[in-house]
């Protein structure tokens, strides 16, 4: 930690993406009782409405993820942890009272908003300044709550529905939301503090603390990281979303339509690969933060072993196999990945987190749009099986693309620092 006061803006985060783990599920979970409320009788257009609205909240993201990074340098973070956590409460309050599917909309698309352009672009770059030393695994944790709140909330939702209290599940987030807005405004957060200290360069120039940072992890490098280095770094948040995006959307079809196996086994490759995904975040929490592994080698061994489980489960037509091919793919593909390559770019890439926040994600919104366009057109092309085995294939891929990927920047790692990124980190 780098002060022992910047522990609550890390509290903050963490309940910030407790709180987003609802968000990101409570259409899908309450949708019978949202698309009623919404005045819809026939369930087919009900399900389709409550579609629309999910949409809505992936279109505020994208939209606004690049734009958040920039400003989030510019004005701090407390301001737009804040500022999402006010957008958040008005979007579940809008939830809880709307009888109109176009202001559910409209809800949904703040939900984005508040997520990407405010949260994610204020609070990534607020985990890693909290614990520098342990970027990573502060990063990783990032995963943990929004995983543990995915687990907690859909219990919740069967529970008060069940006992004829289905706004209950409204309150909750709302609540939480609340929450979270209070801890924003009364958390210290490291990068507002340093944009006010002043710092002298030695050729007498006065900046900030914050840019001073910057400045001094360019120092460290013996030579400049090249354009594919800044590529690689951004390309690896497509490529890893391409294939947690397809594993969580598409694994249960993929069960059943190509892999021979029932429903109820089907269901459970879902389940599964959760619980592997919630298993490494711990994992490689502990690898990062005691053992000292830098975020490089953490997700070359995911790319590795992710391309070994797609190919498993591709192969073999074992019904054991593939529930073991899936654990071992929540565990390599969605247990952190993603988070720890945000770190692999603000380390082999120093600049303003909030901005390298924002270009990360974009990129990430590229492969959640893209995949399910990608199934669409292939399902009418060529059948619904047909297109799930060959968005498998693609997942593999992208895989072998993505441990290429790591192979070379590794290398380059070792030119740019001095340092073989395989090797234990210095603390």
């Amino acid at each position: 930690m780098k002060d022992r006061k910047y522990i609550w803006s890390l509290i903050t985060v963490y309940m910030c993406y407790f709180t987003h783990g609802i968000q990101a599920i409570i259409l899908a979970q309450n949708q019978v009782n949202f698309y009623t409320q919404w005045g819809y009788t026939d369930p087919v257009a009900g399900a389709q409405a409550v579609s629309l609205a999910i949409t809505a909240t992936g279109f505020g993201k994208f939209l606004t993820v690049w734009l958040g990074g920039m400003v989030s340098d510019k004005i701090g973070r407390k301001k737009m942890a804040v500022g999402g956590g006010i957008l958040y409460i008005l979007c579940f309050a809008g939830l809880l009272v709307s009888t109109n599917f176009m202001v559910a909309c409209v809800c949904a698309f703040l939900a984005g908003v508040a997520t990407s352009g405010f949260w994610d672009a204020s609070l990534y770059p607020a985990a890693q300044e909290a614990a520098p030393k342990y970027a990573g695994a502060a990063l990783i944790g990032i995963k943990a709550f929004v995983s543990i709140s995915g687990i907690i909330y859909p219990l919740l939702v069967v529970y008060f529905a069940d006992a004829g209290m289905w706004k209950v599940n409204i309150w909750i987030p709302l609540i939480l939301s609340i929450i979270c807005t209070i801890l924003a405004m009364i958390s210290p957060f490291v990068y507002d503090d340093q944009m006010k200290e002043q710092v002298k360069t030695d050729d007498g120039e006065t900046i900030s603390a914050a840019e001073a940072e910057i400045e001094a992890l360019k120092a460290t490098m013996l030579v400049r990281p090249n354009k594919l280095v800044n590529f690689f770094t951004v390309f690896y948040a497509f490529l890893c979303m391409f294939i947690m995006y397809g594993a969580q959307q598409y694994t249960k079809a993929f069960g059943m339509l190509n892999a021979g196996l029932t429903e109820i086994q089907a269901a459970g490759l879902t389940s599964i690969y959760t619980v592997g995904s919630i298993i490494a975040v711990v994992f490689w929490a502990f690898m990062m933060g005691k053992l000292r592994w830098s975020p490089l080698k953490v997700i070359l061994i995911d790319s590795v072993f992710t391309a070994f489980a797609l190919a498993i489960v591709l192969i073999v037509k074992n019904t054991i196999v593939i529930h073991i091919g899936i654990a071992l793919l929540g565990f390599f593909a969605a247990g952190g990945a993603l988070q720890t390559g945000l770190r692999v770019r603000q380390e082999l890439v120093p600049g303003p987190k909030g901005k390298n926040t924002g270009i990360y994600y974009t990129w990430m919104g590229f492969a959640s749009t893209f995949l399910p366009y990608l199934v669409s057109n292939m399902t009418k092309r060529i059948g619904q099986e047909s297109a799930i085995y060959t968005m498998m294939l693609l997942m593999l891929v992208a895989a072998f693309v993505a441990t290429a990927m790591m192979v070379y920047l590794a290398v380059q790692y070792k030119k740019i620092f001095g340092v073989n990124p395989l090797t234990r980190q210095e603390a």
